[in-house]
């Protein structure tokens, strides 16, 4: 007999099931405007220091690709974690029987016809820029062939896993018209690789009394005080990375200096989270993540795009 919870479920239309998914697992008002910021200064930072620029459209592929960029990404991990969803995260949209994974994977179908027929208009050479961030994510999605040997690991499991930013980075260059890479995109690279790695730990710290079994958390692995330190580790080489691709856009002061007062918040942030770890404080770490990804990239954009102005 079908319990109440599977007659709501099966009584759900179509479109309430992808409200339901997208809010709870890809909220788009969250979502779209940072990958915007990302996007749109990785895409003015290139106009700049490469003095060469692609057709306005291209601006609007990149933004548009990268979004569903992420989108996949996230659909790969609804695959990846199916099966520990089911045994410990049953609230979830998949497990719960919201949408399906098969429908999933048309979704993320859909997408990559629609990325390739946005690349092509820019194109040969930014349609082979997508495939190689179709190839590495294809790669992640199969954890690189060890996924017992990187969940064993889990500081190689974040390195593999954040390579993918930099091939988005090189997308959006490419979007823009870059031709190769150069030592300034090089940092801009290293900086977004760092500043997602930041963004990838701060989401997984949380208090004592917040931790789930069978959920990895980065606090659980290696300690509050051992998270919170590895975090800022991460904020202050992203922000040493930053630097040097702001010297090429004339932004080094204003970086230094926004990059420099987000990291003292962030130092209050951890301090306050390791002495009184109470219920919730966890996700004070998220916020200034994204607070984070959204100062310094948009330093680094704006700059840009001023230079291209003047």
């Amino acid at each position: 007999m079908r319990s109440h919870a599977d007659r709501f479920i099966g009584s759900l239309s179509f479109a309430t099931r992808w409200r339901l998914y997208f809010r709870e697992r890809f909220p788009l008002p969250l979502h779209a405007p940072v990958i915007a910021v990302f996007s749109g200064s990785s895409f003015a930072y290139s106009w700049a220091v490469q003095g060469q620029r692609g057709p306005p459209v291209a601006l609007a592929v990149a933004f548009a690709v990268v979004l569903l960029f992420f989108l996949q990404l996230r659909i790969l991990d609804e695959f990846k974690d199916f099966s520990e969803d089911l045994r410990f995260r049953p609230y979830r949209p998949v497990p719960r029987g919201i949408v399906t994974l098969r429908s999933l994977g048309r979704l993320g179908v859909v997408a990559a016809v629609v990325q390739a027929i946005a690349s092509a208009l820019l194109g040969t050479h930014v349609l082979i820029a997508l495939v190689v961030v179709w190839a590495y994510s294809a790669l992640m999605g199969v954890e690189f062939f060890a996924s017992r040997w990187l969940k064993a690991h889990p500081l190689a499991y974040l390195a593999s896993h954040m390579v993918v930013v930099p091939l988005i980075v090189g997308y959006v260059a490419t979007c823009a018209g870059v031709q190769a890479m150069t030592a300034p995109l090089l940092w801009l690279g290293a900086m977004s690789y760092m500043s997602f790695c930041v963004f990838e730990i701060g989401r997984k710290i949380r208090s004592p009394a917040d931790e789930q079994q069978g959920v990895e958390t980065y606090s659980a692995l290696w300690g509050r005080r051992r998270a919170a330190m590895a975090w800022l580790a991460a904020m202050a080489l992203a922000g040493a990375f930053a630097a040097l691709a702001a010297r090429h856009v004339d932004a080094l002061v204003l970086t230094l200096s926004l990059t420099a007062s987000v990291i003292g918040l962030a130092m209050g942030v951890g301090a306050w989270f390791v002495a009184d770890p109470r219920p919730g404080r966890g996700k004070s770490f998220l916020a200034m993540s994204g607070i984070w990804l959204v100062v310094v990239y948009l330093a680094l954009g704006v700059s840009a795009w001023l230079r291209i102005r003047n």
